[in-house]
């Protein structure tokens, strides 16, 4: 049970402190490149050498930011940039920004203009994933990022490293979902804060070093008889759930997390890289065309509703929390749709505002409290 406790302590530990980590690697000699959310390609920066790390902001005081972006920015992308203006990312060696949305798009100039000290890299992907052309571009764009990463390294990522990585990358996504399914019957110790704690630590360690640990854990978990969780269960679904002190409110009122449709956390596990169909910058292309259910990600038919409701019946979860990004319009454009499937389904689901630079959160303590007694 200590290596169970121990392991939970040191993944949180990274996320209260992802500092710690860049400069434990960079003390080891290793390139560390910074990766905004929700989907750089990571495997480029890991099969050239070097770490990627996620920036999915943090609590802070909003003052540098505010000459770069205007006021209904994206509140992940506002931290980003006051972090980078005032020095906290300084190490990295680049930055990696994928122009996923309106807000994403301006951060690749306004990054590149006001943190000149930090290279960005940008990528663009293919929003038309039905054009047989939408691979070769997007192979022309992975190209384009090995390019500038090899300006840092000094050499280029070679067939074999990426392959090896497509690997890595590929058991890391079965190593979460299998914690995903254990934690579900262990809901006393996989409190939702330590479920997110276990999600988002992967963005700070290198992926073979997050397995093992994540490993460790399922495996602890796993020893132990499965607990009868007495309260309700729900999944959580948008672009991330933080901070902490929702997921506790949650806690508070016997309400566990029992999946999620996160943009943070298990939207990137649920989709391999395919282990054949051509070389590896082909077959990552192929990947991000299998992706699904994402607002960030065109898709005809908008089958997150579907989606949702057959991980809530997976899950036996008693219903849905909407974790709305503020200022987000992706997510806002599939709210409506969404929540009409779930209606159809028999499954309530609540909308709450996702604003991690907020420090006061009474009114939602009272909103999730009337949704917990209506489960």
């Amino acid at each position: 049970m200590a290596d169970l406790y121990e392991s939970i302590k040191i993944l949180r530990e990274a996320c209260k402190n992802p500092r710690a980590k860049l400069d434990q690697y960079l003390s080891e000699g290793k390139k560390v490149v910074g990766c905004f959310p929700p989907y750089t390609p990571e495997e480029l920066v890991h099969a050239s050498g070097m770490i990627p790390m996620g920036l999915w902001g943090g609590r802070t005081e909003l003052a540098l930011a505010k000459s770069y972006l205007p006021a209904f920015a994206c509140p992940i992308m506002q931290a980003d940039m006051e972090f980078g203006l005032k020095g906290a990312y300084q190490g990295l060696s680049a930055v990696i920004i994928p122009a996923a949305c309106d807000t994403l798009r301006c951060m690749t100039q306004n990054w590149r203009f006001g943190v000149s000290s930090i290279p960005m890299i940008p990528i663009v992907y293919p929003q038309n994933r039905a054009c047989r052309a939408s691979v070769d571009y997007l192979i022309s764009e992975y190209e384009n990022v090995l390019l500038m990463l090899s300006t840092i390294t000094g050499n280029m990522m070679s067939e074999k490293s990426l392959c090896n990585t497509i690997e890595i990358y590929n058991e890391h996504n079965a190593v979460m979902r299998k914690f995903a399914e254990i934690s579900n019957l262990h809901l006393d110790i996989i409190t939702p804060v330590i479920r997110h704690a276990v999600m988002k630590s992967a963005f700070f360690f290198e992926k073979s070093e997050h397995s093992a640990i994540v490993k460790d854990i399922t495996e602890g978990l796993e020893q132990l008889p499965s607990h009868p969780f007495s309260g309700k269960k729900v999944v959580l679904t948008g672009i991330t759930a933080e901070p902490d002190d929702i997921l506790e409110i949650l806690a508070e009122n016997k309400i566990a997390v029992a999946g999620d449709d996160l943009a943070q956390e298990m939207r990137q596990y649920r989709t391999d890289t395919p282990s054949k169909g051509g070389g590896g910058l082909k077959r990552l292309a192929l990947q991000w065309n299998a992706r699904h259910g994402c607002s960030l990600i065109h898709e005809t038919g908008k089958p997150r509703g579907t989606l949702l409701a057959a991980l809530c019946r997976k899950t036996g979860s008693d219903g849905v929390i909407n974790c709305l990004m503020k200022f987000c319009d992706p997510e806002e454009y599939d709210q409506p749709y969404f929540e009409a499937d779930l209606r159809k389904s028999g499954y309530p689901a609540l909308t709450i505002e996702i604003d991690p630079l907020n420090a006061s959160y009474e009114q939602l303590r009272t909103r999730i409290q009337t949704f917990s007694e209506l489960l």
